[in-house]
């Protein structure tokens, strides 16, 4: 009788590779430092000094890469900032 070595699909390692996405935050002449401060803290769940290290640099540079990660959570934090009216643009990283 023939050795028959029987195989599923557990036996072969996979990885699974999420691309991340930017959540980019431009720059307006309306919201406030502190608005946008807050906002960022909601939306990504930073301390208060990344937050404005942030802000500042939007307001230096026209627009900052505030978050990075799944497209899905990438949306969501995009809607947060966006209740406020903040603009957001999201991105495939590079």
């Amino acid at each position: 009788m023939p050795d028959e070595t029987k195989t599923s699909v557990l036996d072969y390692p996979s990885t699974f590779v999420i691309e991340p996405w930017n959540v980019i935050l431009l720059n307006d002449d309306w919201h406030t430092f502190d608005e946008v401060i807050l906002q960022l803290i909601k939306a990504i769940r930073c301390n208060a000094q990344k937050a404005s290290e942030i802000a500042l640099e939007v307001h230096n540079t026209g627009e900052a890469i505030c978050y990075t990660g799944p497209k899905e959570r990438c949306e969501h934090v995009a809607s947060i900032l966006e209740e406020i009216d903040l603009g957001v643009r999201i991105e495939r990283t590079v």
